[in-house]
């Protein structure tokens, strides 16, 4: 597997989390962003996410949180992070796997993001219009996308709800 593993995010990987975003989005937002949301109710045990080198450094990380379509519980994956230099090698989506499969076995059942359309339909991702769900800011159509997680249910229709750190 390109010699890293991933696993779930573990009190001291807190500093290495917070050094990646930052990295991989080159301003403080997102990494602040995961910083708030840890101490908010929408962080859920065991949805963060980290890839390690062997040597343990933590080089990629995906992070899934409550959100809420209309009244139904889900879940918003942001953000998603890898460190420059490791970008492109499969990193962030070995991580944003582990983290769906993760949530999937925690019994969750729809997760939505709002990222690039090009990337996170490799996931099941489809664009959210399609199913009904909306978000109440704007933002490009293709780029709210949502995955039924358990594959059987339907997803609920309605507006995207996310944790008050997000801030929209």
């Amino acid at each position: 597997m390109n010699g890293w593993t991933t696993r779930t995010e573990t009190g001291r990987d807190i500093a290495a989390v917070h050094a990646v975003n930052a990295a991989a989005f080159e301003q403080p937002a997102e990494a602040e962003l995961v910083d708030a949301l840890r101490t908010d109710p929408a962080w859920l045990p065991g949805l963060s996410w980290v890839a390690e080198e062997p040597g343990g450094r933590v080089i990629g990380y995906a992070l899934l949180t409550r959100c809420h379509v209309d009244e139904a519980e889900a879940l918003a994956l942001a953000p998603v992070a890898v460190l420059p230099g490791f970008q492109k090698r499969g990193v962030g989506d070995a991580v944003v796997r582990a983290a769906l499969d993760a949530a999937r076995d925690q019994g969750e059942r729809l997760a939505v993001v709002l990222g690039h359309p090009d990337y996170y339909p490799r996931f099941g991702f489809e664009r959210a219009s399609g199913l009904g769900i909306k978000a109440a800011f704007e933002y490009p159509d293709e780029a709210l996308m949502a995955l039924v997680l358990d594959g059987a249910s339907t997803a609920p229709a309605g507006t995207v709800r996310y944790a008050a750190p997000f801030g929209v």
